[in-house]
């Protein structure tokens, strides 16, 4: 990576959640970011936040669509001609079902969001991280591992997501360094401020307590690891993938 100034980073999924805690790291460290995101509302919002911090541009695009994507990097290659030091596939999404019932469509969707649209950013961005030795930093999930009933779609996207990292790794390798954060549970509605446009989860002492650590996991954890894979400071990391939960992976559990 160019450890020099002017390093710019794409974030999909940005305008919220996860994705807009790791611009907010990035701005605060003096990064350019380019937020992308499918929801306009959450777009608008975030991008009055994020100007506090630095400089960003928000781009309406919605990663599942291949085409919305090219319009996004054609924008991105005018506005960073040096190159891209960070790329941050955070867009994701969960439709929940019993196997049976799960409608075919809604799988296309989670695969093509969680999945082949991480797959797209990533081909378009390669050559503009080449220029600057820059790197990417996937969203997966501990649902790579484990999971609970009825997230086939999900956690069939997230290990995909995994997969696609380390194959990544070998392939952009050495000028790109790709690496994956695979989070926990992450109280992502709370994030930010205002907060999320959601409502907030209600969560018990039991919640905090189960977990080795002694709480749920924020979007700023995400953030100080993903933001770290992207520096100098990783240099000599490619190809992982990083749990963030907790501790609650390493846990046996007796009923």
């Amino acid at each position: 990576m160019n450890d020099g100034l002017n390093r710019t980073a794409v974030i999909t999924g940005g305008a919220q959640g996860i994705g807009k805690a790791i611009a907010r790291r990035l701005l605060q460290d003096g990064w350019t970011v380019v937020v992308l995101d499918a929801d306009t509302g959450a777009l608008e919002a975030a991008r009055g936040e994020l100007e506090a911090l630095g400089p960003v541009t928000a781009l309406p695009t919605d990663v599942a669509q291949a085409e919305q994507v090219e319009r996004a990097f054609d924008a991105i290659a005018a506005l960073a001609p040096h190159g891209l030091d960070g790329l941050f596939n955070v867009a994701g999404i969960m439709r929940a079902a019993p196997p049976e019932e799960l409608p075919l469509s809604d799988w296309h969707r989670v695969i093509a969001t969680n999945l082949t649209g991480a797959f797209v950013t990533c081909r378009l961005a390669a050559p503009l991280l080449r220029r600057r030795g820059g790197a990417i930093v996937n969203v997966a999930s501990t649902r790579a591992a484990m999971s609970e009933p009825h997230t086939e779609a999900y956690s069939a996207s997230k290990g995909g997501l995994v997969a696609l990292t380390h194959a990544l790794a070998v392939s952009l390798g050495p000028e790109v360094r790709v690496n994956a954060v695979s989070p926990g549970w992450i109280d992502v509605s709370r994030s930010g401020s205002p907060p999320d446009a959601r409502a907030a989860e209600t969560l018990s002492p039991e919640d905090h307590a189960q977990h080795p650590v002694g709480r749920v996991g924020r979007p700023d954890d995400v953030a100080g690891l993903a933001v770290w894979l992207a520096g100098p400071e990783a240099g000599f990391v490619t190809g992982q993938e990083f749990t963030l939960d907790g501790g609650m992976t390493r846990k046996m559990i007796y009923s």
